[in-house]
């Protein structure tokens, strides 16, 4: 798949940095298409599909928010046990877009069936026609405006015919960069593992930046496996794994109508057969799998909108998970503590404000914080060699590290968040501009 130089380096933003990237290369069973469909006004990738010619097994977790978006209808209407196509669009949401943008999907799934049933007859020796609830779709951007149904209608032949059968890193990245908004940076991330004796590939792809803090953020996230598992297995393998990796991040504290992460498992790895989470020969790729999401959402942090620092917030020895996530997440949404670290200024004190405005009773006589390695506070009081030249010299780091140690029980949970700058405030001032 040849790359347009132009159309690569406008895939939102001369800033983007082209570095620090696994090599993700060939995964049997998944083909992937990138074009421009002038879904923006100047030239750059904005429609990416994935083929799954022979068919995958699928899992999806959805945004939690009560408004969705047109394509989450769509998604969660499909029954199919395998999924043939992935199709994602940038630019618009398709969101508070009604039966028009619903019928919009419709007639694209209705296009795009006929042209991949086209495609099956001229490459497959067995070809079996594509249906359009074997297609699922994943849109991304403005919220409100009429879903361009012609451009990307009119696009589907020029999107069949670049699909490659092969992969390299350069055609992974070229998907990453078409399905971004406002990120500066494409997302990707891989593992091999294996489930018994068979080596299998975990690739995984994501976009992210600004209205980031998922409830299943605008966030989507897609994995591919040639492992073969069913989608039941696959189904709780997403959810368990998503509460510590997306469902651990927020920028900004606001939740999209468009969240959703998927994991398509294509069956070209012929593993044993994995009937249960519990079985210890999925343990390799349950740990792979953690890795991969991980990885994906710490990037989306690290690339939010305007951000400088990349903040982790580990909140420990809680009486219960509940508590330790609520407290962690609002310290994370704190838009003081957030300009405070922006701002490099030690002010721990926006961070007890956080830890009280989160409803949780604690005993202040076992509270710890440190910054960093940095005692702050020891036993609910100021430590006794604290220094406060010494935190605000640690505050010109580019990770901080705040943990918050409730000596109350067992359980642990880590939030992951970024500092709120001046350039956040233009970025979202300027979205439509």
């Amino acid at each position: 798949m040849p790359i347009d130089l132009n159309n690569f380096i406008n895939s939102y933003g001369l800033k983007s940095k082209m570095q620090d990237f696994q090599d993700l290369d060939h995964i049997d069973g998944v083909s992937i298409s990138t074009i421009c469909a002038n879904l923006y006004s100047k030239p750059r990738d904005d429609l990416v599909m994935f083929y799954f010619r022979d068919g995958a097994n699928y899992a999806s977790v959805y945004t939690q928010s009560k408004i969705i978006s047109e394509n989450i209808k769509w998604n969660l209407s499909i029954k199919s046990k395998k999924i043939k196509s992935l199709i994602v669009n940038t630019r618009n949401a398709n969101a508070f877009t009604g039966s028009e943008g619903y019928e919009a999907l419709k007639d694209i799934a209705g296009e795009l069936s006929i042209q991949l049933s086209k495609k099956q007859n001229e490459d497959e020796d067995y070809p079996k026609k594509i249906l359009n609830n074997e297609i699922l779709f994943g849109c991304t951007g403005t919220i409100g405006e009429k879903y361009p149904r012609e451009k990307i209608k009119k696009n589907i032949p020029e999107l069949i015919k670049k699909i490659k059968y092969t992969q390299n890193k350069l055609i992974w990245l070229k998907a990453a960069l078409g399905i971004m908004t406002t990120d500066l940076k494409p997302k990707l991330a891989m593992e091999e593992c294996k489930i018994g004796n068979e080596k299998i590939k975990i690739y995984g792809i994501a976009k992210g930046s600004g209205m980031i803090f998922p409830n299943m953020a605008t966030t989507l996230g897609y994995i591919f496996t040639d492992a073969d598992l069913s989608n039941n297995v696959l189904k709780k393998l997403l959810k368990k794994n998503i509460d510590t990796t997306f469902n651990a991040i927020t920028c900004d504290g606001d939740t999209s109508t468009n969240d959703m992460v998927s994991i398509f498992s294509t069956g070209k790895v012929k593993n044993s057969i994995i009937k249960n989470i519990n079985d210890k020969k999925i343990k390799s790729f349950d740990q792979a799998l953690h890795s991969v999401l991980l990885n994906l959402s710490k990037r989306i942090v690290a690339d939010g909108e305007g951000a400088n620092k990349f903040i982790t917030i580990k909140v420990i020895k809680s009486k219960n998970d509940k508590d330790a996530k609520k407290i962690a997440f609002s310290i994370a949404n704190s838009n003081l503590v957030k300009t405070a670290i922006a701002g490099e200024d030690p002010n721990w004190g926006r961070v007890i404000m956080a830890i009280g405005k989160s409803g949780i009773n604690i005993n202040l006589d076992k509270l710890s914080i440190n910054f960093g390695n940095i005692k702050i506070i020891e036993k609910g009081k100021i430590f006794k060699d604290y220094n406060e030249s010494e935190v605000a010299n640690y505050m010109k780091d580019k990770a901080i590290d705040i943990t918050i140690n409730l000596n109350a029980g067992v359980k642990n949970f880590t939030a992951y968040t970024m500092d709120l700058t001046k350039n956040y405030i233009e970025i979202n001032a300027d979205y439509r501009s």
